[in-house]
């Protein structure tokens, strides 16, 4: 089982940038294929990012290639976001998710059924 901890949300201004992070607890952490979502006001939660356990694989929606990038440091137990130009519509609560892939180089895909883990989130507000 794991257990995931977000932080690093907070008040920024369109243009800047804002790294999250995710710890983990609990065994198995390196055979999970991790990801990010985004619930953005009013709406429902949303594939942003995600990763293969190996860190090897990655998936970004369009809107955050270039601008998003996903990593982890398994030793760590962490996963990260790194998040540059920053806009409005970046704003939400950040989640980040895990589920159990073993060995699979997969990444764990863009639905939030197939996660199995999830933290509390964490808040971000992009001011324009």
């Amino acid at each position: 089982q794991v257990q995931l901890v977000e932080s690093g949300g907070g008040l920024v201004q369109a243009g800047g940038p804002l790294r999250l992070s995710c710890a983990a607890s609990g065994v198995s952490f390196g055979n999970n294929a991790m990801g990010w979502f985004r619930q953005a006001p009013g709406q429902e939660r949303a594939f942003v990012a995600g990763m293969s356990w190996s860190g090897g694989n990655t998936d970004y929606t369009d809107s955050g290639k270039g601008r998003l990038t996903i990593s982890r440091d398994n030793a760590e137990k962490r996963l990260y976001l790194q998040m540059n130009s920053l806009k409005p519509e970046d704003t939400g609560v950040y989640y980040c998710a895990a589920v159990f892939v073993g060995l699979s180089r997969r990444t764990g895909g863009r639905s939030e059924r197939e996660y199995t883990y999830w933290g509390q989130g964490t808040r971000v507000t992009v001011s324009s």
